[in-house]
């Protein structure tokens, strides 16, 4: 025989006789034909899997109670209309603050005090009108959506248990008459514009809504400028460097400032100065009040 063939022969012979062999070892590592690799441990060639990554910004510190608390109350006066009492879409057509981005990413109120101070207007979505609320109250609100994502389910889901319903109605009605004579007899009447209103508006939460927000986005500005020229409209934006208002024809102007450069003169709806004034129990005494003018 040529030394070709001897070479195949040999070839062929060692791979019989060293096959048992090959085969124990491969069921000695879970290999092909032998028990599967215990539960976590890495197959035989392959390396451990990699420790879970970690999401600092999603790990938040529970807020304390008292300020959750307060945050529940001023997205009942601010936010639950057009973003419900779940959190996931209301009435006005609000976006699921479950999924919101700027919520998920927010740690202490800095992401979500710059929407409230500006607005947002998506397209195809209800218009935010900006709701400049002090940086304590901001702090609070930001500390009840934690305390609401933190115990919500997967893909924006509600937090568990059954759906939750409020009664506002929890008021004192005598006090909440002695309060709107103090301070909104001037401008309402309740034999007046507010006449029946009680009866117009059944669902006293919707009530306690409308007249919470009345005017809320209200705000005008008159600009002065070095001409003479004066520009009034509704604000959209406004800063220390710019200001954006809506004119009475609907078109948008923007200015941008420096300093008092040019004056600008900015005129707040009266709801919207008392928005700083009201406590918990003016609003629930007076909307117990409201409901009784049938």
């Amino acid at each position: 025989m040529t030394d070709r063939l001897w070479k195949i022969i040999a070839a062929a012979a060692c791979a019989i006789l060293c096959g048992p062999t090959l085969s124990v070892t491969a069921l000695q590592r879970g290999g092909r034909g032998g028990a599967p690799p215990q539960a976590g441990a890495p197959a035989a060639g392959q390396r451990a899997p990699a420790a879970p990554t970690t999401f600092p910004n999603t790990q938040k510190t529970p807020p304390a109670a008292e300020l959750v608390a307060r945050g529940n109350a001023l997205y009942g006066m601010h936010c639950r209309l057009c973003h419900g009492v779940d959190l996931r879409g209301g009435e006005q057509g609000g976006v699921n603050l479950l999924r919101a981005d700027t919520l998920l990413k927010d740690q202490d109120g800095e992401l979500l005090g710059s929407v409230l101070q500006t607005g947002r207007k998506t397209p195809g979505m209800a218009a935010m009108p900006a709701i400049p609320l002090p940086a304590d109250d901001v702090k609070a609100l930001a500390a009840y959506f934690r305390s609401v994502l933190a115990t919500a389910s997967r893909q924006g889901g509600p937090p568990p248990g059954p759906p939750q319903s409020l009664n506002v109605l929890v008021g004192d009605a005598a006090a909440g008459e002695k309060y709107f004579a103090s301070k909104c007899g001037s401008c309402h009447s309740v034999t007046g514009d507010l006449a029946g209103i009680g009866r117009r508006q059944a669902n006293p939460m919707q009530l306690q809504n409308s007249w919470l927000n009345a005017g809320g986005s209200a705000r005008t500005a008159t600009v002065t400028l070095a001409s003479g020229e004066k520009v009034s409209g509704r604000v959209n934006r406004i800063d220390d460097f710019d200001l954006t208002l809506t004119l009475e024809n609907g078109a948008t102007r923007d200015f941008t400032r420096e300093g008092n450069t040019p004056k600008v003169e900015v005129f707040d709806h009266p709801h919207r100065r008392l928005l700083t004034e009201y406590t918990d129990k003016d609003i629930h005494d007076v909307t117990a009040y409201l409901v009784t003018l049938k």
